[in-house]
């Protein structure tokens, strides 16, 4: 497997002194990190499933193959140990600059809408006040790696990636699901409530389904 480190070197994220940091200056996982990494890969307590770490900016304007070129993959765990050592060592969700989003997702597929393993899923999104992000983020991967969202889904769904975008305003955290059909059969917001009992935030569902629709019937009149 193949670390990228240096292509995660865009990222800007506030240090304790609010000033602004650029990660092409420095490396995101040092080679100590790495090795512990790799150390723990075999070694450690195993996850149920392998999960991938992923980074981007939302850039408006761009095509799939642009996104897909830009995401970052920043490292595949296996182990408890080996998400700790990742976990760690790179910037907080919170302190991580507008427009950055992290994704952690099973095994090594990508957080795109339109991989085939996507392609019929939707996700539960949360919009939290900035205060909150991080301590969102953490209860929700935690509870996606130790496997406690699999019996609030459907027989024949499954959590599949978490991810969080930092915005303007409200920040926005989202859990995928691979059957967008079965989330109302689901009771993952249940889940988290019961995580984050002392936490507010809004929620709701989308599925990839209907965004697809729309695309459908918007082009549809606009040709007639």
């Amino acid at each position: 497997m193949r670390i990228i480190i240096s292509n995660m070197a865009a990222v800007e994220y506030e240090t304790k002194d609010n000033t602004s940091t650029d990660l092409s200056e420095t490396s995101v996982l040092s080679d100590e990190t790495v090795k512990t990494i790799e150390k723990h890969k075999t070694s450690g307590i195993p996850l149920q499933s392998s999960w991938t770490f992923w980074l981007d900016k939302a850039i408006s304007g761009t095509t799939v193959e642009e996104y897909k070129e830009n995401l970052t993959k920043i490292y595949t765990v296996n182990t408890v140990q080996s998400f700790w050592a990742v976990f760690n060592n790179i910037p907080n969700a919170s302190a991580v600059q507008v427009r950055y989003s992290y994704h952690l997702m099973r095994d090594e597929r990508y957080p795109l809408w339109e991989e085939p393993v996507n392609q019929n899923g939707g996700t539960w999104r949360l919009k939290c006040h900035k205060s909150d992000t991080e301590k969102i983020w953490k209860e929700i991967v935690l509870a996606a790696i130790g496997e406690q969202f699999t019996d609030c889904v459907a027989e024949g769904d499954e959590v599949c990636g978490v991810t969080v975008s930092i915005r303007e305003r409200e920040d926005l955290v989202q859990i995928w699901n691979a059957n967008a059909k079965l989330a109302s059969k689901a009771t993952v917001l249940n889940k988290v409530h019961s995580l984050l009992p002392n936490v507010n935030f809004s929620e709701f569902y989308k599925r990839k389904l209907a965004r697809i629709i729309f695309l459908y019937v918007f082009v549809f009149y606009s040709v007639l």
